[in-house]
């Protein structure tokens, strides 16, 4: 064992045992704040925290995250969102993405532009608006829907184009910022109309608008096109949001193939204030996993 190595296994056999006695006397970890705003999601520390939503924000925060992200906050209730964002205030927790549309009606968003059309996505825009306001989110997740086999892609971009314009106009002035996610055909989302971050790109400049950017999931970009950080600083200026996936597997940074220290290291160099959400799963079960999980962080967060 060289050097770097020894000391390296010292400080995570201290951290080890201060952990344990922190456990042993009923108390929290009070770990230090990560440097950025990884966003865990419910259910993800539900081992070692329980299965009461609130009680979970308690036990990531204590953790050192600072950020935190719920894809069905619009299923919740009015209730229950008023009591995740008082928390998540006093906390000091910074809400990440909910998903306003998982895709729209098969491929009516990419084939259609009609009056119809636009008053169902003004009445879901003001939905959103309404639970982003009530959660304090600044961000709203939006996938376009399915690819057409019938009609010409550029003319199918050309209708996202004009119906996302829809959108914009009432997330806009509400401050909400619509954040377009590429999603890989090959181990998720077969047939949909969005899958590259340059696709992205030129859907966000057609728009020009400042509330509809791109999400840059890190997993599905690996898998549809590779190439992480150089189509990310072609894209900076659309993209508006990350997320976080090692592949294959999709779970925690270092149980695949991305260099995540690195992509952290070049995100933050770049100026990055935003969330990074954890969309992955966690490579094992129980506290242990959960553990991994946070430690894993830990890791490509120091660089």
């Amino acid at each position: 064992m060289d050097r770097r190595d020894f000391m390296r296994a010292g400080v995570a056999a201290g951290l080890a045992l201060g952990m344990q006695s922190a456990i042993a006397e009923g108390k929290k970890s009070n770990r230090a704040r990560f440097r950025m705003k990884y966003a865990p999601h419910f259910g993800m520390f539900k081992n070692s925290a329980g299965n009461n939503p609130i009680e979970q924000l308690k036990f990531a925060a204590d953790e050192g995250f600072t950020a935190w992200e719920d894809n069905g906050m619009m299923r919740k209730s009015v209730e229950l969102q008023s009591e995740i964002a008082k928390t998540m205030k006093q906390l000091d927790m910074t809400m990440g993405v909910f998903v306003s549309s998982g895709g729209f009606g098969g491929d009516e968003f990419t084939t259609s532009t009609s009056k119809d059309l636009h008053g169902r996505l003004r009445a879901q825009m003001k939905k959103a608006v309404d639970v982003a306001k009530r959660v304090n989110a600044r961000w709203s997740t939006f996938v376009p829907g399915d690819i057409s086999l019938k009609l010409e892609q550029d003319y199918q971009t050309a209708n996202c184009i004009e119906n996302l314009r829809v959108c914009a106009e009432v997330c806009e002035p509400a401050g909400l910022v619509l954040v377009l996610e590429p999603l890989n055909w090959w181990a998720n989302h077969p047939g949909l109309f969005l899958t590259r971050i340059p696709q992205g790109y030129l859907i966000c400049k057609g728009v020009g608008s400042p509330s509809v950017k791109i999400l840059d999931d890190l997993y599905h970009q690996q898998i549809s096109e590779g190439n992480l950080i150089p189509n990310m600083d072609m894209a900076w200026d659309e993209i508006g949001y990350f997320q976080i996936g090692d592949n294959p597997g999709r779970k925690e940074p270092t149980t695949g193939e991305i260099n995540y220290k690195n992509i952290f290291k070049h995100i933050h160099d770049k100026g990055y204030k935003g969330v990074l959400g954890m969309e992955h799963g966690n490579s094992k079960r129980g506290k242990e996993g959960e553990q991994a999980v946070i430690e894993a962080y830990r890791y490509c967060d120091s660089f």
